[in-house]
């Protein structure tokens, strides 16, 4: 699958916010939105971010959640197709599937600074799901599921660290991280409020049904 390997920084800067790509980085004052915060390119001195149509302000939204999440186009149309079918509001079951991806829940325990790294662990066998070993990110979770390292990565030193700064993020009240066992179980579906990301799920669902 084609994955954007570019700058990652630009995006932040392209969708005009901290989208916390980098890990640790992101809080630092190496933030490379923190020193330019206008969008990439070339630019005049004024360097002044153009009024968006309805379908721009729509389009922006849906690219920004991909990139959050770090998913395809063809991964974030299914997950609408998904949630538009299923009861209940078709926005906050769209963000359900995002956060219960197994590159998510593997970031919001604590056990990589960002969801790309994530990512590479669970592709280099890092973690089993209920005893079973799992290396697909795109994996959904559900409640009373175990999500654990495995034994022999418990030294990792970018693991360590990760868990011993996951303070300043939190671990969010559907998820509990047990440190000291290296796993964490899902408590129950994310509701959301829980989800605090800036995000207008609105706008990706008019999106997609325009």
């Amino acid at each position: 699958m084609a994955r954007y390997t570019g700058a990652r920084c630009r995006l932040c800067r392209r969708e005009g916010m901290k989208l916390f790509l980098k890990g640790d980085r992101c809080y630092t004052d190496k933030c490379a939105f923190e020193r330019r915060s206008y969008p990439p390119g070339q630019h005049g001195p004024q360097q002044v971010r153009v009024k968006l149509s309805d379908y721009g302000v729509r389009l922006r939204e849906k690219q920004k959640v991909k990139r959050i999440y770090g998913i395809s186009e063809k991964q974030m149309r299914m997950y609408y197709e998904k949630a538009t079918n299923m009861p209940g509001q078709a926005g906050h079951n769209l963000l359900q599937f995002l956060e219960r991806r197994l590159d998510n829940v593997v970031y919001r325990l604590g056990f990589a600074v960002s969801r790309n790294q994530a990512r590479q662990y669970i592709n280099h066998g890092f973690f089993k799901v209920n005893g079973k070993n799992v290396d697909i990110p795109s994996y959904l979770v559900k409640p009373g599921d175990v999500i654990e390292l495995k034994e022999k990565y418990r030294n990792n030193p970018q693991i360590i660290e990760s868990l011993e700064t996951v303070i300043r993020r939190g671990v969010p009240s559907w998820l509990e991280l047990d440190t000291e066992g290296f796993k964490g179980v899902v408590k129950g579906l994310p509701t959301r409020d829980e989800i605090t990301m800036p995000i207008q799920e609105s706008y990706i669902i008019e999106f997609y049904a325009r």
